[in-house]
């Protein structure tokens, strides 16, 4: 049955076989960041946001075993450097943000990432931003208004770190795509978990506390399974198109409203459903519209 099954992912198309990796990355997220939520109770989100790094970097090691130093080799370490220094901002906002805030609202404001990428492609690397994409922006943070609703109400402080870790991350995705031109996905992530590694302790020594054995398996699946779905993203970005895989990401706000009930007994609102549609819609439709123009420039 196991051997029935393998065969046909591996004789399905690039694009089912990329959708099927990138489903399972978003079950992965989701659990890891249910994991973030439960475990900020034990651990402080700087030493959690270390231990992830750390705990990543022990589980990609065998790879210097096999290929040494190779997967380091780089033209770019400066800019490895300062995306690394902005992604151990963007991962302490972001789960700082988890434990104060509804599993599935931080999940749908997360989703504001790909409209700041598009934002900020515009500013750093002269990408034209025309009527259609302007209106699917408008769009897409137009929902992340509606969730968070200011001026009906006190502000989470939770909701904000998550967009603002949005935005961080939107500038590293940025860079990636910079990046990317020279260095391969495995460089990329060695590069980030083994700097961040390094730049999180600072940050999280003034609240260390050491972990319970409960506590070192949160962390452990943490590390690992934020690890496995990074690779799984990569790998269903190399076999498939994207605008096959970008709808397949809205399955994260199910699976975190799934765990956020089962969990927490969170149960989302009307506005963070209208606002996380709204948001992936806008990013979908981005996604889509980047595809045709790429596909129009090469036809040309």
């Amino acid at each position: 049955m196991q051997f029935r099954l393998y065969r046909l992912f591996t004789n399905a198309s690039g694009n089912l076989r990329g959708m099927i990796w990138m489903l399972g990355a978003t079950l992965l997220f989701a659990a890891m960041h249910g994991a973030i939520r439960h475990v900020t109770a034990e651990i402080h989100p700087t030493e959690i946001a270390f231990f992830r790094n750390f705990l990543g970097l022990v589980f990609l090691s065998p790879l210097f075993l096999r290929y040494g130093l190779t997967p380091l080799r780089t033209q770019r370490f400066g800019m490895h450097l300062i995306r690394a220094i902005l992604n151990v901002g963007n991962m302490i906002a972001f789960y700082t943000g988890l434990s104060l805030t509804p599993l599935a609202e931080a999940t749908a404001l997360n989703f504001t990432a790909p409209l700041f990428t598009t934002l900020l492609a515009t500013v750093f690397l002269g990408e034209t931003l025309r009527l259609r994409r302007t209106t699917a922006l408008l769009f897409g943070f137009a929902g992340a208004l509606i969730i968070l609703r200011p001026g009906f109400g006190e502000l989470n402080i939770g909701a904000l770190l998550v967009v603002t870790s949005a935005l961080i991350w939107g500038g590293i995705m940025v860079m990636i795509k910079v990046m990317s031109r020279t260095d391969s996905a495995l460089t990329i992530t060695l590069w980030m978990l083994l700097l961040m590694s390094v730049m999180s302790l600072p940050p999280a020594l003034p609240f260390w506390t050491w972990p319970t054995w409960t506590g070192w398996a949160w962390l452990t699946f943490i590390g690992v399974s934020g690890t496995i779905a990074q690779l799984m993203i990569t790998q269903a970005i190399k076999e498939a198109e994207a605008t096959s895989i970008m709808p397949i990401d809205f399955f994260r706000l199910i699976w975190a409203t799934l765990i956020g009930y089962l969990a927490f007994t969170e149960v989302p609102d009307l506005f963070t459903w209208t606002g996380g549609t709204m948001i992936f819609a806008s990013a979908t439709y981005i996604a889509f519209r980047e595809k045709k123009l790429h596909d129009d420039r090469k036809s040309g």
